[in-house]
C-alpha cells in the first residue's frame, strides 16, 4: 500500500491497518499451494494445512498470554466475538434484575448485544460514570459496583478517545463481587502489550485486520471453564462430536464447539503471519513509538487556535478533534484533498458524542509505520482547514 500510494498519509489505522508482504504471502500461499479444507481430509495436504491452522491458535494464545490454546476461539472479528459472549454467556446466565455494567464510550459491538440480552433476560444495563473528558476511573467504577452486577463490559482502550482503562484493577474488583469482565480489545491488542492472565479478564475480543492481518477473522479469548458453560451461537459441521435423528447432540469441547462450518482458513493463516510480524518489532516498541507520534501531533495541534482537541492527554495513538465552525465530514474531505485519510463521524460510539457535547468528531489514528513527517503534513493540512476552503472543494 505504501509503495502503491506514496502520496497517501494514511491515518485511519483505528479502522483497519495495512498488511505487510508476509501476510499477503501467507494468504496467497494457501490459495496457490495448499487450497483445501481442514480437519476432515484424509490426505497429506489437508493434514499440513490443519497443522498450520492449529498452530495459529498456539501463536495467538502466546501473543496474549493465555494459559492454553483451547481458550482461543476463532471468529469473524471482534464484533462476532463480543456477540458470542453476550448470547452464549449472558443470555444463558443473566437473571431478571441482574446488572450489566458498561460505559458511554463503548463501541457499538460491546454494547448493542447487551441491549438485546438485557431485554431478553429482563436484566438491567447501567453505565459507569466517566470523567468530563471521558475517562473511566477506579473511583467511578467502585461507586456503581454491587452484588447485583454480573457482567462488566468495557474496552481496554476506547476507540475514539484512546484512554486505557485500569483493567487489572477492574477485574479484581469485579471478581470480588462474583462478576465477569468482558473486554473489547480491538484497539488494545494491536498497540500495547496484552496479558489476559495478568489482567484477569474473563473474555477478550479482537480483530486481526486492526493488527496488520486479514479482514474476516478475529479472536475470542475466554477462560476455559466459562467457555465450557457457554452455548455456541451457530451449530454445524465441526462443532459436534455426534448427533442422531432424535435430536440428541453431543458438542465438542471448546474451542471447537464455537467454530461450526468451514472457517476463514486463509485469513487465519494470515493472522498468524501478522502476529509474528508485529511481535518481531516488539509490542513495547510499538506502544512507545505510537505514543511519541501522538504526543508530537498534539503539541503541534495545540498551536492551532481553530482546533478543538478532545483527548490531548490520552497515551495511545488516537487523536479526536474538530475544527471550529466546520462540519467534521467537510474537514475530513478537505484532508482527503490533501491525500490525508482520516475518519469523521461518531465512530460507532454514538452515546459518547453526548458526553463530548458534539454530534461527531474527526479521528486520526496512528500505526507504527506512520512517520513524524506524515504528522507534519497532517498538521499543516489541518491548519489550512477553513469553511471557505472546504466549500471550495465543491464549487
Amino acid at each position: 500500500m505504501i509503495q502503491n500510494h506514496p502520496e497517501l498519509v494514511y491515518l485511519d489505522n483505528g479502522a483497519t491497518t495495512f498488511k505487510p508482504q508476509c501476510v499477503i504471502d501467507a494468504v496467497n500461499r494457501y490459495y496457490t499451494e495448499s487450497c483445501c479444507n481442514i480437519h476432515r481430509g484424509d490426505y497429506d495436504l489437508s493434514f499440513e494445512v490443519s497443522k498450520a491452522y492449529d498452530e495459529t491458535r498456539k501463536i495467538v494464545a502466546d501473543f496474549i498470554g493465555a494459559n492454553q490454546d483451547q481458550e482461543i476461539v476463532f471468529c469473524a472479528g471482534a464484533s462476532a466475538a463480543l456477540n458470542l459472549v453476550a448470547e452464549g454467556y449472558g443470555a444463558k446466565f443473566l437473571q431478571p434484575g441482574d446488572i450489566v455494567l458498561s460505559t458511554e464510550a463503548e463501541h457499538a459491538s460491546n454494547i448493542l448485544p447487551w441491549f438485546r440480552v438485557c431485554e431478553k433476560r429482563q436484566a438491567v444495563l447501567n453505565y459507569i460514570p466517566l470523567t468530563e473528558k471521558g475517562e473511566l476511573t477506579i473511583e467511578h467504577f467502585r461507586s456503581v459496583m454491587n452484588e447485583r452486577v454480573k457482567v462488566v463490559a468495557v474496552a481496554n482502550v476506547t476507540n475514539v478517545l484512546g484512554y486505557p482503562v485500569p483493567i487489572k484493577e477492574i477485574c479484581a474488583i469485579a471478581h470480588e463481587y462474583g462478576a465477569i469482565v468482558v473486554c473489547d480489545g480491538a484497539q488494545a491488542v494491536p498497540h500495547i502489550p496484552v496479558n489476559v492472565v495478568d489482567w484477569g479478564v474473563d473474555f477478550l475480543a479482537f480483530s486481526a485486520h486492526k493488527l496488520c492481518g486479514p479482514t474476516g477473522v478475529g479472536v475470542l479469548y475466554g477462560r476455559f471453564d466459562l467457555l465450557e458453560k457457554m452455548d455456541p451461537a451457530l451449530l454445524g459441521g465441526g462443532s459436534n462430536a455426534r448427533f442422531d435423528m432424535c435430536g440428541n447432540i453431543l458438542l465438542k469441547n471448546p474451542p471447537f464447539k464455537f467454530e461450526a462450518g468451514t472457517p476463514a482458513i486463509e485469513a487465519t493463516l494470515g493472522m498468524a503471519a501478522a502476529l509474528k510480524y508485529v511481535r518481531s518489532i516488539g509490542m513495547d516498541q510499538i506502544a512507545a513509538y505510537e505514543e511519541a507520534l501522538k504526543k508530537y501531533c498534539v503539541e503541534k495541534m495545540k498551536q492551532l487556535d481553530h482546533v478543538i482537541l478532545y483527548n490531548a492527554d490520552s497515551p495511545t495513538g488516537l487523536v479526536a478533534f474538530n475544527v471550529k465552525g466546520v462540519f467534521a465530514q467537510d474537514a475530513a474531505s478537505y484532508l482527503n484533498s490533501r491525500h490525508i485519510a482520516v475518519r469523521a463521524g461518531n465512530h460507532c460510539a454514538k452515546i459518547l458524542m453526548e458526553v463530548l457535547k458534539t454530534s461527531e468528531t474527526i479521528r486520526a489514528s496512528f500505526a507504527f509505520y506512520n512517520t513524524f513527517a506524515e504528522v507534519d503534513a497532517f498538521v499543516q493540512a489541518v491548519s489550512e482547514i477553513t469553511l471557505e476552503n472546504c466549500v471550495g472543494l465543491f464549487f
